[in-house]
């Protein structure tokens, strides 16, 4: 190893981030000078309508509480766990391939699905998954 050239490795490696760094300023710059661009260039005519609460093109009347269905919740969590399942599986199949690791994944894997296994059980055994 020749000296000086541990310098001149940490040199360029700070220097590839020194890259990145410039790009967020740079970012971060942009979108302040656009968001203040748009504060001094838009109109301001507030209006009692303007100012009104909006959502979703209802007026809104009443409480501001609503009674919502706890069973879109369960659909989403149920999504959620599946969705994370099959991001899972994409890496594990991979790594399955390799030589050497055949077995420790599969046994991991296994693992795994048994435990989504118990969680779909669990929401069976609540009865979520029966259409009402």
């Amino acid at each position: 190893m020749v000296a000086g050239t541990g310098t001149v490795v940490a040199a360029d490696y700070f220097q590839s981030y020194s890259v990145v760094g410039l790009l967020a300023v740079v970012g971060v710059l942009f979108v302040a000078v656009a968001f203040g661009a748009g504060r001094l260039l838009r109109p301001v005519v507030p209006t009692p309508e303007k100012l009104l609460t909006y959502e979703c093109g209802v007026d809104p009347v009443g409480e501001g509480w609503a009674h919502t269905q706890v069973r879109y919740y369960v659909y989403a969590f149920l999504y959620v766990i599946f969705a994370v399942d099959s991001i899972f599986l994409f890496p594990w199949a991979t790594v399955f391939a390799a030589p050497g690791y055949g077995a420790t994944t599969l046994v991991e894997m296994f693992i795994f699905l048994g435990f989504l296994a118990v969680g779909l059980l669990y929401a069976y055994k609540k009865g979520v998954l029966t259409w009402t």
